[in-house]
């Protein structure tokens, strides 16, 4: 499977057996995102929580997933910790039903406690020093596939950050029905690069094509974001608030993902 990669019809079969398994989650009746951040922050801060946080001020409910920990690497989670927002808490967890209501805001499940087979699969690659199908497959995930209460609309927001992973992934997420969306990610996290603006493509769902919500931006830049001075967890958190305060800028590139979500919800 390293070798060959995955097909559009395996990991359709992966999802089917992944959804299968995770919580039956107490939602909402609202508007839902779902970002999947399994990459976290190497060189550029792990803007995802940012993302999740001005989601959420336009009034959509988020719902974040990763791992907790990922060595070399901070991570949403460990952002989330720092900026103390709400966390699924695993003891709310019973016979694969969150039986804590999520009403709104924005929410983070760890991994592990989505699911414990597919975290035990993420972490063969600190064993055997290559990526599997899993890390694909989290890309694509959607814990509220089958919840006790359907959202009115949802929508997952897909990452990708080598060419042939964008084909597979535009391959399969048409077949959900559920909205979707597609970027070359940061450090291949779900929110745009905060420097240049990536090409951000829509499919609504259920066997439709995609759309170009965003043309990725073309030329020299004139100038770069303020971002965080640092990639750890606490630098990251106080950047966050800056920005969600108004205190300072949201970066243009972020800015116009938001719309795309929000204008592929409610178009």
């Amino acid at each position: 499977m390293r070798v060959k990669g995955e097909t559009r019809a395996e990991m359709l079969g992966f999802l089917d057996a992944a959804h299968a398994r995770v919580p039956v989650f107490n939602l909402n009746h609202g508007a839902w995102v779902v970002l999947p951040s399994y990459n976290g922050a190497r060189k550029l801060p792990v803007l995802t929580p940012l993302l999740a946080g001005l989601l959420a001020a336009q009034g959509l409910n988020v719902l974040v997933h990763g791992p907790a920990l990922d060595a070399g690497r901070t991570t949403s989670a460990q952002v989330w910790q720092a900026l103390g927002w709400a966390e699924i808490d695993s003891s709310k967890i019973v016979a694969r039903n969150v039986i804590n209501t999520m009403t709104s805001g924005q929410f983070f499940i760890k991994t592990h406690d989505l699911c414990p087979g597919l975290a035990e699969l993420l972490a063969v690659r600190g064993v055997v020093g290559v990526r599997n199908s899993a890390h694909s497959l989290v890309k694509l995930l959607n814990p509220l596939a089958n919840s006790a209460v359907q959202p009115a609309q949802c929508l997952v927001v897909g990452s990708y950050t080598h060419p042939e992973y964008a084909e597979l992934m535009q391959g399969v997420l048409p077949h959900m029905p559920y909205a979707s969306m597609l970027l070359r990610g940061t450090e291949g996290e779900p929110v745009a690069d905060a420097r240049r603006r990536p090409q951000l493509q829509v499919c609504a769902g259920g066997e439709s094509g995609w759309t170009t919500a965003a043309e990725a931006q073309t030329g020299s830049l004139g100038s770069l974001p303020e971002l965080a001075r640092s990639i750890d967890a606490t630098s990251i958190a106080d950047y966050t608030r800056a920005v969600l305060a108004g205190v300072s800028p949201v970066p243009e590139p972020i800015a116009a993902q938001v719309d795309a979500i929000c204008g592929a919800l409610n178009p």
